[in-house]
C-alpha cells in the first residue's frame, strides 16, 4: 500500500463478530450432538443433528458478512465494500466525503443527492474513524492540487 493509498476496516465490529461467530458454531455443534429422542416423543435424526451444525454455520456466516466492509482510496477512486456489493466510484464523481452527526457510518456524496455508505467507518470505531476520514480527505486534497 503506498502513500496515496488509503485502506480502511472497522475495528470494533470485527472483535464482536468473530467471537459471536465462533460461539454459534460450538454451540449449534454441541446441541446437534446431543440431539437425541426425548421423552416426548420427539425423533431426531442424523440428518437433525447435522442440520443444527449446518445452521450453526450459516447463522455464523451471516455474522461474519459484518466483518466485509473496506475502503480503498487511491488517485483514481474509491472502492467502497460494503457487507453486500462492491462500488468503485471515481474521485470526478465525489462532491464530498462526509460523516453526517448521528450516523452510524460516513458516506460518499455523490451528484443528484445521492450517497454511498463507507461501512467501514464506523461511528463505533471513535479515533480510528476520525484518522480514517482525516487521511482520506488529506488524499483527496493531493489529488485535486
Amino acid at each position: 500500500m503506498s502513500a496515496a493509498t488509503v485502506e480502511v476496516r472497522p475495528r470494533k465490529v470485527r472483535r464482536v463478530a468473530i467471537p459471536i461467530a465462533i460461539v454459534l458454531v460450538v454451540v449449534f455443534a454441541l446441541v446437534g450432538t446431543l440431539l437425541r429422542d426425548t421423552p416426548t416423543g420427539a425423533i431426531f435424526t442424523v440428518a437433525d443433528q447435522v442440520a443444527m451444525g449446518f445452521l450453526g454455520l450459516l447463522l455464523a456466516g451471516g455474522v461474519m458478512l459484518l466483518t466485509r466492509p473496506r475502503l480503498r482510496a487511491d488517485a483514481d477512486g474509491l472502492e467502497i465494500r460494503n457487507i453486500i456489493g462492491t462500488q468503485r466510484v471515481s474521485w470526478d464523481l465525489v462532491q464530498g466525503v462526509t460523516f453526517p452527526d448521528g450516523a452510524p457510518w460516513a458516506r460518499v456524496e455523490l451528484p443528484d443527492d445521492e450517497y454511498v455508505p463507507i461501512m467501514a467507518v464506523q461511528a463505533t470505531d471513535g479515533d480510528h474513524a476520525v484518522a480514517a476520514m482525516r487521511r482520506l480527505r488529506e488524499l483527496r486534497r493531493t489529488i485535486d492540487a
